[in-house]
């Protein structure tokens, strides 16, 4: 076999991998390319989604004018929800059906990016809106065919969503994020220009950074696809099949990244080599978790965010709660490797090297205190919340947020080891606090 890894199988677990990606183009000043990639990809109308903050920078402006130059009619959706719900998305979904469009470009975040996907699965094939989302919250049902082209403009470096077939939201009635997950949504083209980090602010780039740092990490140490059951056809091996080789590859190289540059990326706004190699660090762990899957940090990040009480971090919008996906992902981390360790302690001491700690007269036993200790390391460096306690939360929220985070079996089933209520519980209790 192609690594020792992947030579513990399942007696009937899968002897292939799969491997999806968009088609990328990466550089800077590359959003001008954006008109030529619409005409090309055959589209008349596009609809062009973003947010109220982005809608007047100049990542939008550069996008607009190379559409408008192309003679693609122009449909401007500005209205898109940082942390978006079930509602927002479906204020996408009736925008495109009003806009009555052939093609999308999302320019912004991860949200932008989601929002603009469930626009175009639900504008091309409408349906309940539960009867996409993931199992068990919602039916999970299989996405009918090819969508609409949709071009994929990130503006922050770390959500990975131009790479991938995920769309996450907030479920208001439940107080929880899920997600719709299939191929089907992975953006026809993605247009990676990293000088759009260059106005990003601190916190954002340090809570982008950690998602990338997570997506790496869960990837790598996840499960191998040869313990995960075979599909009963090659159509039905699913996005998120576990670490496999192709994933490993990405998953390294962005951790080494994130060990280089992140503190400097966060401190130092005009470190131009910075904030282009953690954006380039966020594509290669877009690519690789894409087709890996995310486990337990993921997982509970979704209830982390969901409860929110009254945390309003720095550098994102005022006057409503939330924990950004990086955040809410980071503060579970820390304690979650160091109890993941046990199921594949070398890659966790991999992961560790990566990110900068002498591993040399380290041994097994020693993996997950190690990789969580450099976690915590970096946080304080970035000025990153003290765990779930720096997001507001205490004690006697554990049980609650077991609770929401129980339902995340497509990402909680992706860990190496099994979690379980128990599990779950110490993870949290373990999260709460680390200095």
């Amino acid at each position: 076999m192609l690594c020792s890894y992947y030579d513990v199988a399942l007696e009937s677990g899968d002897d292939a991998f799969s491997i999806d990606a968009s088609n990328i183009t990466f550089g800077p000043g590359c959003l001008r390319e954006a008109g030529d990639i619409a005409k090309n990809l055959g589209i008349k109308r596009i609809a062009v989604f973003t947010d109220d903050a982005l809608v007047g920078t100049e990542h939008v402006a550069t996008v607009l004018a190379s559409l408008n130059a192309a003679g693609i009619d122009v449909a401007l959706y500005d209205n898109v929800r940082v942390e978006p719900t079930d509602e927002s998305f479906k204020a996408g979904v009736k925008f495109a059906n009003d806009a009555d469009v052939d093609g999308f470009i999302s320019v912004g975040g991860g949200s932008v990016i989601d929002t603009a996907k469930a626009a175009n699965l639900y504008s091309t094939y409408p349906a309940e809106f539960l009867d996409y989302v993931n199992a068990p919250i919602g039916g999970g049902i299989a996405v009918p065919g090819t969508l609409k082209p949709h071009i994929a403009c990130p503006t922050t470096s770390g959500t990975g969503s131009e790479c991938t077939g995920i769309a996450v939201f907030d479920l208001l009635e439940m107080k929880a994020k899920t997600g719709i997950a299939s191929k089907m949504l992975r953006p026809t083209r993605a247009l990676i220009d990293p000088n759009v980090t260059s106005t990003l602010p601190a916190n954002v780039v340090a809570a982008s950074a950690f998602d990338v740092l997570s997506h790496a990490l869960e990837s790598y140490t996840a499960r191998p696809y040869t313990q995960r059951p075979a599909p009963a056809t090659p159509f039905m091996r699913p996005s998120s099949q576990g670490a496999n080789p192709w994933s490993d590859l990405g998953c390294g190289e962005a951790l080494r990244l994130i060990g280089l540059f992140l503190e400097r990326g966060v401190h130092d706004a005009t470190d131009t080599e910075a904030r282009h190699q953690l954006m380039w660090a966020s594509t290669l762990a877009g690519i690789a978790f894409g087709n890996a899957g995310c486990h337990a940090p993921h997982g509970m990040s979704y209830s982390v965010a969901g409860l929110v009480k009254d945390f309003c971090p720095h550098g994102y919008p005022q006057g409503e709660p939330m924990v950004p996906h990086g955040m809410s992902v980071m503060v579970n981390s820390p304690s979650v490797f160091r109890h993941t360790s046990a199921g594949n302690p070398e890659r966790h001491l991999d992961g560790a090297r990566w990110l900068g700690v002498d591993t040399t007269d380290l041994g097994p036993a020693e993996a997950g205190r190690a990789l969580g200790d450099r976690l915590v390391e970096l946080m304080k460096a970035t000025n990153m919340p003290n765990g779930l306690i720096g997001v507001g939360y205490e004690a006697a929220d554990v049980p609650a947020l077991v609770e929401g985070s129980l339902p995340q079996r497509r990402l909680l089933d992706n860990a190496p080891i099994e979690i379980d209520r128990e599990v779950l519980t110490a993870l949290y209790e373990g999260a709460l606090s680390y200095w």
